[in-house]
């Protein structure tokens, strides 16, 4: 039978810290460090595999692998030389989940596992501190009670803090043993309430009771969330930790902390966390209490610090990496509770790399490899405005949790976060967030609490999503009920309400009150540049930006665009000077007048051209002639209606009248019942020959123009939804006639290329036919999703998550590439084109070519670029590397 349990401990251990799959990350780390003797209580891993079986067994653990738990736990019983349950001795125990990817806060933590009526007054005489001893009990009945019992955590705090505010006491460590023997009866009164039994006493009970709790909350809505929010896939399950107590609340030389070996926030390479003397683990990371930077443990326990340190800077060389670590102080003796791979914001991500490739730790390709290219989106967070933040008022400052600005309104719960989200940007303010936040954290701009630390669950879990945060920032008080923050400034009380605007420095900790201007950050040097160059080296794609107007395509250029893979012609349309002779273009009777309106859009459709060419100077700009149907440059049918009727009533001038019915009919005309299949694109050329002769011209003579001023100009012309080879050779014969005419007149020669877009199935299928006419491919994956599975773009939003949710989809087609499908019709078009033509350009324009994964499909398949929007473009840029860097090691595997 394969093995299921395996324990650690006492210098040895089963498994080891690359069995992550197996033991999840947790447990994968206890496991190595107990190999390398370091002060790890013992304990045993129930895996991964086991979590799935359990589900698979209506919710039950095989009688055989209750077995090896049974095995297990004798063999713990030994090593510590007590025996759970034991009322002379008892071996008390953590119950921890633990997966392979860290999911912090998202699943469920249970302490002091043993202590019943019994046991808890062994602890009392074994310790000789009777207060620490109920405290132990109260926590644990309080964990039992929401994570296995499912009561709610209120209702235990309503008890807590009643008791306080009835002695007077105004911290927790206030509390005397008296006090929490009256809550630990108040707390048994209220499980009997809810269950209709007495709290369990079966101290082996407790372990199976809290084990599968801990497996149920695999499957709870805030992991199911995060899971689904960071694409972590539902069927790897969670491992669960047991694992002998240690004690950091058994009064002032005991102490619990958490701390990381670089700053998760910044990257700097400082030693960086926190800790709390008399406390116990879920105390620093719920942000109940503040707790103390780690540096102020040199003064409390020099001692223990260097053993800290010395054994955390050898993790980090160990596994080469940022580590996130746990640990225990207990009589003045460490324990290490965990370590892991820690999380971090993207410019703490992109630091660490080039850092530790500068140190030797890593070398430039893994230092690539170690940033996901999602994090980059994290730098180009805006900041505030230099200005605009002296102009506010400042209301606190807290801890900078994580970096960026964060300008909203504010809203006190997670629910009215998703739902004002809906109408503009929110900043959620809570005292301190939990995990049930997670739905409302995900929408927020940014996230503010008066209490808890930097590695506070609101801390984490923010870093983790890029989500700029002040956590902290004890001077406000937040008052959910009244939904409002009040501070005390200079002794007058400065109030906010909720929906009153606030902004977030999340990379000072500075609150202020108001809406702050925000700026775009400097890209230009720095770890960002330097990391981003790495990427280049490796990337043997080119990527391209989507841009419309020269002020995108000079950012475009900034953020290290290749040129422009897709500029859409009908966005220059829509402008106020130019919306009239369009029309008047779509209103004329006579191919006459539609020149005559065509010949005013000329002239601004070639200054808007000479701006692309000159903004990307030297790089290709692939222009694309009119897609959209006509209506859409028309006002809505239904308001025309209105309008005349209104104009009736009111007896205005019959003239006026007449021209808007003019309009409306020839809006009805244009009607459709599916446009998006309808009279667009090519087809519109084709209709209109003059539409794309203006273009054609438009282009070319900007072409002509900016290179008579020594920029260096590159058109692509791209036809769009080409279905036929001869709708292309059609087009194509328009533009090529337009550009020999106008080189012809100007005595100046330009290079360039006529193409289309592949975005019908059709295209893709007799791509060698099309190929014969086209120099090069663009596919739009946009419509090629579209029309593959017949759904349409704007309205399969009513559907797709249902299709999520239940496992049709992993994700949404129009977001991720569905590389089965629609992935292999671009994979025929490719080499279907290049059969025919070898020299075939191919990229890609639509919004998948900013997406990580479906830019690692386009690098496999062969692609010359991808293209996506501005601020995409550094995201593309190191998913392309890292796309090469992968198939490279592939291929040499494969060879090897």
């Amino acid at each position: 039978m394969p093995k299921h349990v395996y324990s650690f401990g006492g210098g040895s251990a089963d498994g080891d810290g690359k069995m992550k799959d197996v033991l999840g990350g947790k447990g994968a780390g206890l496991a190595e460090m107990s190999r390398a003797n370091l002060p790890v209580p013992p304990g045993f891993t129930i895996a991964t595999t086991v979590c799935n079986l359990y589900f698979h067994n209506h919710n039950q653990v095989p009688s055989e692998i209750q077995a090896e738990i049974d095995r297990a736990l004798q063999l713990l019983e030994a090593k510590m030389s007590q025996k759970l349950g034991d009322p002379a001795d008892p071996l008390l125990v953590s119950v921890r989940s633990g997966a392979k990817f860290s999911m912090p806060g998202m699943m469920d933590t249970i302490l002091n596992l043993g202590l019943n009526g019994e046991t808890v007054e062994a602890l009392v005489k074994k310790s000789g501190n009777p207060r620490f001893a109920y405290d132990c009990y109260r926590r644990f009945i309080q964990m039992f009670g929401n994570v296995v019992l499912e009561i709610g955590k209120n209702e235990f705090e309503h008890i807590f803090d009643g008791r306080k505010k009835k002695v007077k006491a105004k911290f927790d460590t206030d509390l005397t043993a008296e006090d929490l023997q009256a809550v630990i009866a108040d707390y048994k009164k209220l499980v009997h309430k809810k269950t209709g039994s007495p709290f369990p006493q079966d101290t082996h009970r407790q372990l199976a009771m809290a084990r599968d709790a801990v497996f149920r909350s695999w499957h709870n809505p805030r992991a199911i969330h995060y899971r689904k929010m960071n694409q972590i896939p539902d069927d790897i399950g969670t491992a669960v930790n047991v694992q002998a107590m240690v004690f950091g609340n058994l009064g002032d030389t005991s102490a619990t902390g958490v701390g990381f070996t670089r700053n998760p926030s910044t990257g700097a390479r400082e030693f960086y966390g926190e800790f709390l003397i008399n406390a116990q683990g879920e105390d620093v990371v719920a942000g109940i209490r503040t707790p103390r930077p780690i540096a102020e443990l040199k003064d409390v326990m020099p001692k223990v610090y260097e053993e800290l340190r010395r054994i955390t800077t050898n993790l980090e060389k160990h596994y080469r990496d940022i580590q996130d670590f746990e640990f225990t102080i207990q009589d003045g003796k460490l324990y290490m509770l965990q370590t892991r791979n820690g999380k971090r914001t993207g410019p703490a991500a992109v630091r660490i790399a080039v850092e530790m490739a500068g140190e030797g730790l890593i070398d430039k390709r893994e230092a690539v490899l170690r940033v996901d290219p999602n994090q980059l989106d994290q730098l180009l967070h805006p900041v505030l405005e230099t200005a605009s933040r002296k102009s506010l008022q400042t209301l606190a400052k807290g801890l900078a949790a994580s970096p960026g600005a964060a300008v909203g309104t504010i809203v006190f719960t997670a629910d009215h976060a998703v739902e004002k989200a809906k109408q503009g940007p929110v900043v959620l303010v809570r005292s301190e967030t939990v995990p049930d936040d997670i739905h409302g954290m995900e929408v927020a701009k940014g996230i503010l609490t008066s209490r808890g630390g930097m590695t506070s669950h609101a801390a984490v879990v923010a870093r983790g999503m890029g989500i700029p945060c002040v956590a902290g920032a004890g001077d406000i008080e937040v008052d959910e009920h009244k939904r409002q923050i009040r501070v005390n400034l200079n002794g007058k009380t400065v109030a906010l309400k909720e929906g009153d605007w606030v902004s977030l420095d999340g990379s000072t900790g500075e609150v202020f009150a108001g809406q702050a201007r925000t700026q775009d950050p400097d890209l230009s040097s720095g770890h960002l540049a330097k990391f981003m160059g790495w990427a280049d080296e490796f990337r043997t794609i080119g990527v391209r930006a989507n841009a419309d107007i020269p002020r995108d395509a000079k950012v475009a250029r900034q953020f290290g665009a290749e040129g422009i893979g897709l500029c859409r012609t009908e966005h220059m349309f829509f402008a106020e000077d130019r919306l009239p002779h369009v029309q008047a273009m779509i209103l004329a009777k006579t191919e006459k007048d539609r020149r005559k309106a065509l010949a005013k859009l000329l002239p601004m459709q070639r200054k808007d051209f000479a701006g692309l060419f000159t903004a990307m100077d030297g790089y290709p700009v692939v222009i694309r002639t009119l897609d959209p149907p006509l209506h859409e440059f028309l006002p809505k049918r239904e308001q025309l209606m209105v309008e005349v009727e209104v104009m009736k009533a009111l007896k205005q001038p019959k003239k006026k009248i007449a021209a808007r019915e003019e309009l409306l009919r020839r809006v009805e005309e244009l009607h459709e019942f599916n446009p998006m299949l309808g009279h667009r694109g090519c087809r519109l050329g084709i209709t209109y020959p003059e539409i794309t002769e203006m273009q054609a011209r438009a282009i070319f003579e900007a072409a002509v123009q900016v290179s008579k001023k020594g920029v260096k100009a590159i058109p692509e012309v791209m036809i769009p939804l080409v279905g036929n080879v001869k709708e292309l050779a059609n087009q194509k014969e328009i533009v090529v006639r337009a550009a020999e005419e106008v080189f012809a007149k100007a005595g100046v020669k330009v290079h360039y290329l006529v193409g289309t877009m592949i975005e019908v199935p059709r295209a893709a299928v007799t791509a060698d036919k099309i190929a014969k006419e086209a120099e090069f491919f663009s596919f739009g994956t946009n419509d090629l999703t579209q029309t593959t599975f017949g759904f349409s773009r704007d309205d399969s939003g009513k559907f797709l998550k249902d299709y999520q949710d239940r496992k049709i989809f992993d994700s949404d087609p129009f977001a991720v590439l569905d590389q089965e499908g629609v992935g292999a019709l671009i994979q025929m078009a490719v080499e279907k084109g290049r059969a025919t033509r070898k020299d075939l350009e191919v990229g890609i324009c639509g919004e998948h070519g900013g997406e990580p994964s479906s830019v690692g499909f386009c690098v496999r398949a062969g692609m010359n670029y991808v293209s996506c929007s501005p601020y995409r473009v550094p995201i593309a840029r190191l998913a392309a590397a890292q796309a090469a860097l992968t198939s490279s090691k592939e291929e040499a595997m494969r060879t090897a």
